[in-house]
């Protein structure tokens, strides 16, 4: 993967050097790799400056920038981010801050959750640390199971499938990895050829980044797909139901 020092990664993006220190400070560019006093920046960073390049050409601010970059990591869509204003919710509070005390939490979550449920959030990624102040990981999955809690899903129902729903998926990446693999670097899946220069390794990261969106919006398709069957099915058993029920108690001399 090509690398740019700060002078040619601004010159590269069409920008002055003090405008990618601002956009760094700011925390819209995420920081270099470091070599001795040396800073490294990537494709990455050039794509990201241009991106941010274009949103201020186009009025937005670095507030909104900001925003956008953020939800934007968390896999959030516009209409997500605009919904987000309760300020219950763990988008809205947690996001402002890197930590959370226990009471903070129970002030969102109410006494709902035992302790040990903590420590499922953070095997769930969604909270780290110890003691009284913990990080916030994930805090659109906070919300999500917030919102699940207050429709009366039991919070015990929620970790348990939210572990679930998390292996299921590791197998997905898994099985998105393999494919990647395959494809594009055969000789790695050869026996006794497993040995990569770092060329390689950055050739596979990169295919990995550009390929991702389309893994991400497959999963989508497939799963909204699925969804929609099993509600069809859950209506019609419902509907069923319903019926049977309706000519148990029907006056058979009604005809």
């Amino acid at each position: 993967m090509k690398e740019y020092r700060i002078d040619d990664l601004a010159r590269a993006a069409g920008i002055n050097v003090r405008n990618v220190r601002v956009y760094q400070d700011r925390g819209l560019l995420p920081p270099p790799r470091k070599e001795g006093r040396t800073g490294w920046y990537n494709e990455s960073h050039l794509s990201r400056l241009r991106l941010i390049t274009r949103m201020l050409e186009r009025g937005y601010t670095f507030a909104t920038i900001s925003e956008l970059l953020l939800a934007s990591q968390h896999g959030m869509s516009v209409d997500e981010i605009l919904e987000s204003d309760d300020p219950r919710g763990p988008i809205g509070f947690f996001r402002s801050k890197a930590k959370v005390t226990l009471a903070e939490l129970r002030k969102v979550f109410g006494d709902h959750a035992p302790p040990a449920l903590l420590e499922r959030g953070k095997e769930l990624g969604v909270l780290s640390g110890t003691g009284d102040a913990l990080a916030v990981r994930s805090p659109r999955l906070l919300e999500i199971a917030q919102t699940l809690m207050d429709a009366g899903v039991p919070i015990e129902a929620i970790a348990e499938n939210g572990q679930r729903v998390r292996d299921d998926l590791q197998d997905v990446a898994q099985l998105f990895i393999a494919t990647i693999t395959e494809t594009f670097l055969p000789e790695m899946v050869e026996a006794g050829n497993s040995e990569l220069d770092e060329q390689r390794i950055a050739e596979l990261a990169e295919a990995a980044r550009k390929l991702r969106p389309l893994a991400n919006k497959v999963v989508d398709i497939l799963f909204s797909e699925a969804l929609e069957v099993e509600i069809s099915r859950t209506i019609s058993r419902a509907a069923s139901a319903l019926n049977e029920d309706g000519d148990e108690g029907e006056d058979p001399f009604a005809h």
